[in-house]
């Protein structure tokens, strides 16, 4: 039977780092227009390859200055940034479930926020035999070795998997290692692409 493996920001998890800087600019535009000055994107990189928050925000003031200093209140804002779920994607993960599909997730995701992950939605613990955190481990996908680092926590063999992520970059290395890959742009899709592959 295959493994189907699920990234979870934007495919399960709708993950808004804007928002947790609502109560500090007076729009999304000027929020956004921020942290593209401070190269948000490759900040949160950093993070969810193991950086701690208090070396991000040092980082991140020694390159800016004081126009960082809005990213001190990131960590204690960074619930509001996951409360919402991607729309029809957990009644497919719960449908292979149902099937008896063995069910991972491969998440590039800061160790230091990852336990409100888990707060707000718990079901993930009950979906997933293994989650593997790339802040927890030191690696990121798409690098060869974080998909290496849960094929061997589990057992698995790539020529087995099915691998989710809204990615492209990410679905071409898992590709790379032998894994079957879908590229997530929606619920519909995914279905749609499960079934063809006979797995739901």
């Amino acid at each position: 039977m295959k493994s189907v493996i699920f990234d979870l920001g934007g495919v399960l998890i709708d993950w808004d780092p804007a928002l947790a800087f609502a109560d500090v600019f007076t729009s999304r535009a000027e929020a956004e227009t921020w942290m593209a000055r401070i190269d948000f994107p490759g900040w949160n990189r950093m993070q969810d390859g193991g950086r701690s928050f208090a070396e991000g925000l040092a980082a991140a003031r020694a390159e800016h200055g004081d126009e960082a200093r809005h990213l001190a209140g990131y960590l204690a804002a960074f619930p509001v940034t996951i409360e919402k779920t991607v729309p029809g994607s957990w009644a497919v993960a719960e449908a292979l479930l149902a099937r008896g599909v063995p069910l991972y997730a491969l998440t590039n995701w800061s160790a230091e926020t990852w336990p409100h992950a888990l707060e707000l939605h718990p079901r993930l613990g009950g979906l997933f035999a293994d989650i593997l955190v790339s802040g927890q481990v030191g690696a990121l996908k798409p690098d060869p070795a974080i998909f290496r680092l849960l094929m061997d926590r589990n057992g698995l063999r790539p020529g087995d998997c099915i691998f989710i992520d809204d990615s492209p970059a990410n679905v071409e290395g898992a590709r790379a290692l032998g894994m079957d890959g879908i590229h997530f742009t929606g619920a519909e899709a995914l279905g749609r692409e499960l079934a063809r592959r006979g797995v739901i």
